[in-house]
């Protein structure tokens, strides 16, 4: 069974978030990312509906009943963006900020590195409950999204051919009206 059937089966659908038909009609698909609905951002250029979905993680409960937290180990990014698509087989965490000075760095990069921790426990019930080659050879990309709320803009961002495989070296991208998914992911 592909990955994101999976998926699909695997979660209620009140925790995907649906994908949209682009608005010029293009073919291709697009996902608003809103947080709290106080600020949104629209992913655009996604592949067909049957090779993505789109979760928003911070959802998930957190394992503050278990763990301390002491390290960040109980927090998590806002969305995740898994993609089988051709040569693109991407888990893309992302996190949205709406001011660049809400948060430090290193507070966003604990938050990537839980949701990591939260797609590696989703891999692991894939594997033993329907397949066991489930997510491997996936790809992670990490992205802040920084200052959503000022000065909506296309964005268009060079270091998108950095590598950003990490939450250490985590895509910043600020003040973004919407973006191209191919900027998310960068260089495979």
């Amino acid at each position: 069974m592909p990955h994101i059937n999976i998926l699909k089966e695997m979660f209620k659908s009140s925790e995907v978030i649906p994908l949209e038909d682009h608005p010029y009609g293009n073919g291709t698909k697009q996902v608003t990312l809103s947080e709290e609905n106080l600020y949104s951002v629209a992913i655009k250029g996604l592949p067909e509906e049957g090779s993505v979905i789109v979760l928003k993680i911070d959802n998930f409960p957190a394992p503050s009943k278990i763990f301390k937290g002491s390290k960040g180990e109980c927090k998590r990014a806002d969305f995740v963006i898994i993609t089988n698509s051709g040569n693109k087989k991407i888990v893309l965490f992302i996190e949205m900020k709406a001011k660049s000075t809400t948060e430090k760095s290193q507070h966003i990069i604990k938050q990537l590195k839980g949701a990591q921790c939260v797609i590696k426990y989703i891999e692991e019930i894939g594997k033993l409950f329907w397949d066991n080659d489930f997510l491997e050879g996936f790809k992670y990309r990490s992205v802040a999204l920084m200052d959503i709320n000022i000065n909506k803009k296309e964005s268009r961002n060079s270091s998108a051919e950095q590598i950003h495989d990490s939450p250490d070296s985590m895509l910043k991208i600020k003040a973004p009206c919407y973006i191209q998914y191919n900027q998310l992911i960068g260089r495979l």
